[in-house]
């Protein structure tokens, strides 16, 4: 009796194997007047560590993915493969996946208004699934992805471990869909732009392999630009064109400023690289009149008053910016796309109860996915599929201690080591979440020899962090996303 009682405990405690997933649907869309017929999948792969003293390959993750493959004639090359992701951390690829890339998307407003329930799907006919097969990955944690029994997720949740985990779905994905020998692109955002970049250096070291290009939408690569922490003023200059803009949306600049968008960044870029970053050079030695000019540019180029300019030390963090802008309105920017405005309860806080970018996108591409997996791509699980989690925090950097993370060196060695390798930057004028002239500050110090650096192109789009849920900004980076992959290839 004791032996079938422990028999029976051992086999309650021992966790059940981890067993991959795998279902194919097919469909069609028209994509630039043509049909494009294709083979959906939706799966998990199971991801093992090889423990090279037992010789044993241990299950570690269930990822889960959705692939998109367009039927092309016998004989025909090797199509390109793009793999995409999404940032956060935590963060699943439902943004790029249902937002611009996959040959489904979102139905969202044509202008800056709050989508209303119930949320729809519609035929992508900006999809770029015409020219390239595409996987959408979430990593450990997002989406439907989720340790193996018996693992902890915590493991999971940094910077390199992160890395490597995509890097081995990457390569086993190539490997089981025969495709070594097809171009490889990748497609980041946010976070994700982090992950490619790292990824760049990752998959030619450990796999030996070489990519065609990088997409890097709303990048950050270099964690000094975006950090507002005390004895780095750098932000402060490069977030002051995303300030300069959002107000010029918000009308809150003089009669001058408001006459061109284009021409008033160009001469905020030059205030913000030269008298700015000067005077923040000299801190508390900068002479009192010159602390009062400056205090008065940085008001007409933000919007604020000169008095609060003041107050802030010349120094205007994000969040202190999204709250103070339209302040006497009893109204609040967003942080992913300052076009987006809501009413907190306190109107006299420090920062805004919520960000109304995120809100405006959060419900619709969730509910849209959620429907998409089952009825369409006919997966079935019941985990919730985490759109953006919170339970990946806090992310490791461990490797980066006392210094930060900045995989800028990372892509700039992967492109001297494969000179064919191209870089395509997408920016929005209104993302205050990864600032446009933080990118371009990045780029311009990436220390490139000189032959390389028309292997980097940058777009800019009258839109946010997501801009192409701005209907304008959509089209055109279909057309530059586009003309990227062909000039790669």
């Amino acid at each position: 009796m004791s032996d079938e009682k422990d028999t029976k405990a051992e086999a309650k405690s021992e966790p059940k194997p981890a067993e991959e997933q795998r279902v194919e649907t097919q469909h069609s869309v028209t994509i630039g007047g043509k049909q494009v017929k294709y083979t959906a999948i939706a799966g998990t792969l199971v991801l093992k560590e090889e423990d090279d003293e037992k010789g044993e390959h241990k299950p570690k993750a269930s990822v889960y993915y959705t692939a998109y493959l367009a039927e092309q004639p016998k004989g025909a090359k090797p199509r390109p493969l793009t793999f995409s992701f999404n940032g956060g951390p935590g963060s699943s690829s439902v943004w790029l996946h249902l937002g611009v890339l996959g040959p489904r998307r979102v139905d969202m407003p044509l202008d800056d208004s709050m989508p209303r329930p119930p949320f729809d799907l519609v035929d992508n006919e900006y999809s770029i699934l015409a020219e390239t097969d595409l996987v959408f990955i979430d990593p450990v944690t997002t989406g439907y992805s989720r340790p193996v029994p018996g693992e902890a997720a915590k493991q999971f949740h940094g910077f390199q471990k992160d890395l490597e985990t995509v890097g081995e779905f990457i390569r086993l994905f190539t490997t089981r869909h025969q495709r070594w020998s097809s171009p490889k692109f990748l497609i980041g955002e946010s976070y994700g732009t982090t992950r490619a970049a790292a990824l760049s250096g990752h998959l030619q070291d450990r796999h030996g392999m070489a990519l065609n290009g990088i997409m890097l939408i709303s990048s950050v690569l270099e964690f000094s630009t975006l950090l507002f922490n005390a004895g780095n003023d750098l932000p402060y200059i490069l977030f002051l064109p995303t300030y300069a803009a959002t107000a010029w949306y918000h009308k809150q600049l003089g009669a001058d400023l408001q006459k061109d968008l284009s021409k008033t960044l160009a001469e905020v870029r030059r205030f913000a690289s030269g008298e700015y970053a000067a005077a923040l050079f000299q801190g508390d030695s900068l002479p009192v009149e010159q602390r009062q000019q400056i205090a008065a540019k940085l008001a007409a180029y933000t919007g604020l008053s000169a008095e609060y300019v003041e107050r802030s030390n010349l120094r205007i963090e994000i969040h202190r910016f999204t709250k103070e802008l339209l302040r006497k309105e009893r109204k609040t920017v967003g942080r992913l796309d300052s076009r987006y405005v809501a009413s907190d309860r306190d109107a006299a806080g420090e920062n805004y109860e919520f960000d109304p970018s995120y809100a405006a996108i959060q419900a619709a591409f969730t509910a849209a996915l959620n429907q998409y997996v089952r009825a369409e791509l006919e997966f079935e699980s019941d985990l919730p599929y985490e759109i953006l989690t919170g339970r990946v925090h806090p992310w490791s950097y461990k490797e980066n201690e006392n210094q930060y993370l900045n995989v800028a060196e990372t892509l700039r060695q992967a492109m001297v080591i494969n000179p064919a390798l191209k870089v395509f930057v997408a920016n929005g004028y209104y993302d205050l979440a990864t600032p446009f002239y933080a990118t371009e500050y990045t780029f311009n110090h990436l220390q490139l020899a000189p032959e390389l650096r028309g292997n980097i192109s940058m777009e800019y789009y009258e839109a946010g962090h997501m801009m192409y849920i701005h209907e304008a900004s959509l089209k055109a980076q279909y057309k530059h996303l586009v003309e990227f992959i062909k000039r790669s290839l």
